[in-house]
């Protein structure tokens, strides 16, 4: 993706970014990705906690590592990194200005932590009413958890999350796994971007702004998804199943001649077009597995029968020859399969944002965008910043002069 001849569709709008680790951070690359102007504020010296979450380490031009973990290149492209400590008096003085400038903030400190600078959002509002204000806490800012301290780990734990996710208990390898992305941080990043989305519909209906609070918990909860469904309309309480599915059958990985795939069949039309494949059409009309919920209660016979001829041919072969037949079927790909993927390629799934900061890095590999508006689609043309890149050049977008700059970078408030 390329920077778009159209305007982007989120072009115009000032991004205030209080935010860091994962969740924050994710909500404003994709504001960022849409085209918004987004200022991540970081601490001096130190910056954003991600910056330093290594290995694996970003590499020089010479295939060195340097100090900079890859992590933070994950939820930062398309932002501009201001350094400003905003324990003192000048860094908040600053970061008012810069919120009366600014269409959004986005914070994640915890229930209450910005009132001591002044940078809480009644005290924003009264600056500018229009300002949207998007808090991102572990537990929301009420309730007897609103103080802790929110992880992902933790919020998958808490959440039930992990109850549903590893190998049944008594199988070799059981008991709860967290899933290999921080799930709920992400999830929340993305909720987040659409509430404020909607926010800023409501501004342009009434022409004021609004706090949002999102909270890891809710989010964690909200995306349990058909597992909650069915334990708060049954009572019946979900447990882990490894790759199985609750509620569909055969819909899970299978054993092949060099390897393992994955079959996703979700109705009876599949399953029939399945069993005439692979040379076993009475599979389909057997009482036993004539209906997805028959072949759910009955999973104990039809699998074993299924893994016996799954075991016949290679992985390739069997998604070669269900290809044309809309069966749903894949390898279950490491990343570096995954990327070399033709689909993927096609996509242009990999992007190398070029690095000017100096510091030895000429470019950064990155997931491209899945957002694609035809009209105004997605704007990557900034690598993820290297420590305070941009302070210079924002500060001086509000007024200051070079040597206003450098009295504040002498206080040790840059």
């Amino acid at each position: 993706m390329t920077t778009p001849a159209k305007e982007a569709a989120l072009a115009g709008l000032k991004v205030l970014d209080l935010s860091r680790v994962l969740a924050g951070p994710w909500c404003t690359q994709i504001l960022a990705d849409l085209g918004a102007d987004v200022v991540k504020i970081e601490r001096p010296v130190s910056g954003d906690d991600t910056r330093h979450w290594g290995p694996p380490f970003l590499q020089d031009a010479n295939g060195h590592d340097t100090d900079q973990a890859t992590y933070f290149t994950a939820c930062n492209r398309n932002k501009r990194s201001v350094t400003i400590d905003m324990a003192k008096p000048e860094g908040q003085a600053l970061l008012r200005q810069m919120a009366t400038q600014s269409d959004i903030v986005v914070e994640n400190f915890k229930v209450g932590g910005l009132k001591q600078y002044g940078l809480d959002y009644e005290s924003l509002r009264a600056l500018n009413p229009g300002l949207i204000y998007c808090s991102i806490t572990g537990f929301g800012q009420d309730g007897p958890y609103a103080e802790r301290a929110g992880y992902d780990l933790l919020i998958q734990a808490s959440s039930g999350m992990m109850s549903i996710t590893g190998r049944a208990d008594g199988e070799p390898g059981g008991g709860g796994v967290r899933v290999g992305v921080a799930l709920t941080d992400i999830f929340t990043g993305v909720y987040a971007s659409s509430a404020i989305m909607a926010a800023l519909q409501v501004r342009h209906r009434t022409g004021l702004g609004q706090h949002i609070d999102m909270a890891l918990l809710d989010v964690g909860m909200a995306i349990l998804a058909n597992q909650a469904a069915g334990f708060l309309n049954t009572g019946g309480v979900p447990v882990r199943q490894g790759n199985t599915h609750p509620s569909l059958a055969p819909y899970q990985d299978f054993p092949t001649a060099d390897g393992a795939m994955l079959l996703a069949i979700g109705n009876d039309g599949q399953f029939t077009r399945f069993c005439e494949a692979v040379g076993q059409p009475e599979w389909a009309t057997d009482p036993r597995f004539a209906s997805n919920t028959l072949r759910v209660k009955n999973r104990a016979e039809l699998i074993p029968a299924m893994e016996a001829v799954t075991r016949t041919r290679r992985t390739a072969d069997w998604v070669t020859l269900f290809e044309d037949k809309a069966v749903p079927c894949g390898p279950i790909n490491d990343l570096r399969q995954a990327f070399a993927d033709p689909q993927v390629q096609a996509r242009g799934l990999r992007v190398e944002l070029p690095r000017e900061a100096g510091d030895g890095i000429a470019s950064i590999a990155s997931v491209a965008s899945p957002l694609r508006l035809r009209d105004t689609p997605s704007v990557l043309h900034r690598a993820p910043p290297a420590l305070g890149q941009h302070t210079d050049e924002v500060l001086q977008g509000l007024g200051m002069s070079a040597s206003d700059i450098q009295a504040l970078r002498d206080a040790k408030v840059l």
